[in-house]
């Protein structure tokens, strides 16, 4: 049985979608990021946002900048084309064999603005490093590593003397991902099952589950197989979900064209 959206994106720690969070959601996950007028309002419309609320959330966002006017539509402003960039490269990193080597980020700089340490913690998190201790993060080196930046010494070596597997431990939560892969995974399975009665009010809840996988897919740290075994939910999940995206996109292009031309 389907709990009511509300509870859903309660349990998934997403709060209330208002116009803006809609028509956003639906542009950074649309290729390219450009979508009728029409279409945008039908996806508000889903989520019991009134035309007029949308149509008012686009305006004003065309003001800030995080959209543009294009023709009949919308279309992301560069700010947030980045993002999508971002969001579609730190969602599956690049992966290699893993050699034993470890990426280190160690900052040096005696003291640095707020805004500086904030950006330095934010940059460590797109690259899934992990804070062994202030001002020291590190992870195994089979993703890409962040840039160079001043500041902070990137390098990358063995560690010697400590157990690798211990020490992810250490790191991160492994229990707790597992779990809320495993959690997410049941919850893609149901959604595809939603797709498959041709019920267009179930592209709202599956739009929900989407966002949820992909918050969780753009921080869970990519560990290698040595580390964490064969089998890691995460991975199941990554499957599970490629099989989501590509139903839910099917039906809401097939939505959106609709209403595109209502």
């Amino acid at each position: 049985m389907r709990v009511s959206r509300e509870r859903m994106a309660q349990a998934l720690g997403i709060g209330p979608l208002t116009a803006r969070s809609v028509a956003l959601s639906a542009l950074l996950g649309s290729h390219p990021p450009r979508l009728p007028s029409r279409s945008l309002v039908a996806m508000g419309s889903l989520f019991g946002i009134a035309d007029g609320a949308m149509r008012t959330a686009l305006s004003r966002m065309v003001v800030s900048g995080e959209v543009e006017l294009d023709g009949s539509g919308y279309v992301l402003g560069e700010r947030l084309r980045r993002r999508q960039t971002s969001q579609d490269v730190t969602r599956r990193p690049r992966t290699e064999p893993w050699d034993d080597t470890w990426r280190f980020a160690i900052v040096d700089a005696e003291r640095r603005p707020i805004g500086e340490r904030r950006a330095f913690r934010a940059m460590m998190g797109e690259h899934r490093m992990a804070e062994l201790r202030p001002e020291v993060w590190l992870r195994p080196a089979n993703i890409d590593g962040p840039e160079p930046i001043d500041g902070a010494l990137i390098v990358r070596g063995g560690i010697a003397g400590r157990d690798p597997v211990r020490l992810v431990g250490q790191l991160w939560d492994l229990p707790t991902i597992a779990g809320k892969a495993v959690e997410l995974t049941g919850l893609v399975e149901q959604a595809c099952s939603w797709l498959d009665r041709n019920d267009p009010t179930s592209l709202a809840e599956t739009f929900l589950v989407s966002i949820a996988v992909v918050r969780f897919l753009r921080t869970e740290p990519q560990l290698p197989t040595a580390l964490v075994g064969t089998g890691w939910p995460p991975e199941r999940l990554r499957a599970a979900y490629d099989r989501l995206e590509s139903a839910h996109l099917a039906r809401m292009t097939s939505f959106l064209a609709t209403a595109a031309q209502a």
